[in-house]
């Protein structure tokens, strides 16, 4: 019983909330000129569905491409960070590489 009456005053908040912001007279304009480009692109594809479909599959493969490239750069960046994890062992074998090159006892 709970549930229907918060979706029916979510509804009703969304329309009044909706309803007041159309006293706005920019928002109203640009509202209209919004639906029209929408009407308009929801015609055209409607009577050319071909294009609707090309413009998916482009899409699509746009989609495919940018993932490719995040897991490409997220594979670098995992590749840096075991690099930077062996830097401190490395820098260790160095110093004591040399503190042991400098504390040798010079034999003359």
């Amino acid at each position: 019983m709970g549930q229907s009456k918060l979706l029916a005053s979510i509804v009703v908040g969304a329309t009044v909330g909706a309803a007041l912001s159309m006293f706005d007279r920019t928002t109203r304009e640009k509202t209209i000129a919004t639906t029209k480009k929408m009407k308009e692109a929801i015609s055209f594809y409607a009577s050319n569905r071909e294009e609707l479909q090309v413009l998916v599959e482009e899409k699509v493969l746009a989609t495919k491409v940018l993932c490719e490239s995040v897991t490409e750069n997220v594979n670098t960046i995992v590749e840096k960070v075991d690099e930077f994890k062996e830097l401190p062992s490395t820098i260790e074998g160095m110093i004591n590489d040399t503190k042991s090159a400098f504390s040798l006892p010079n034999k003359e």
